[in-house]
């Protein structure tokens, strides 16, 4: 069944946990609606004279594609920055080169679909401050607390014995 999201029921909100910068504005319209989708995740963005849309980052699980609505916006990638206007789409693959960060640098609110893959996890990673965050959990990690896959697992004969004897 299709679902239509009618332009004068627009409700756009502030994403949750934002800090100054980062103020990006999010149309709530679909999340009221019930629609829930399972591969295809989008979303209306309006982001504000000043303002960024979210740290400089890649996904290793899904692929983006943002279309210009309205305004302009400067874009981030790996090779620099650009200027992005009305009717400029822009499609970010998967991995370190589909890295992006957009600023609005002009006076007037810029509007955007940001519309994106899903296929149940994410991985994102932040390269200018080291953190990866894991999606749909939200959970947020460092780089530099990374370890080795076997850490922690030296004694594995131990544990066995101890399962062992607690029967």
């Amino acid at each position: 069944m299709a679902t239509i999201l009618k332009s004068e029921k627009r409700e756009f909100q502030e994403n949750p946990g934002r800090i100054d910068n980062f103020r990006l504005l999010s149309d709530i319209s679909r999340v009221k609606s019930g629609l829930e989708s399972k591969n295809l995740n989008f979303d209306l963005r309006l982001l504000n004279s000043g303002q960024f849309s979210s740290p400089y980052h890649f996904h290793r699980n899904a692929e983006e594609l943002f279309m210009v609505l309205s305004g302009s916006m400067t874009l981030r990638t790996p090779k620099g920055l650009e200027i992005l206007k009305t009717g400029d789409l822009v499609f970010f693959e998967m991995g370190e080169t589909g890295a992006h960060q957009v600023y609005n640098h002009d006076t007037e609110p810029c509007t955007y679909l940001d519309i994106r893959t899903f296929f149940g996890a994410d991985i994102c990673e932040y390269p200018d401050s080291g953190k990866t965050l894991v999606v749909p959990s939200m959970q947020v990690f460092e780089r530099e607390s990374k370890v080795s896959y076997f850490k922690g697992e030296e004694n594995i004969l131990e544990k066995w014995a101890e399962i062992k004897n607690a029967k």
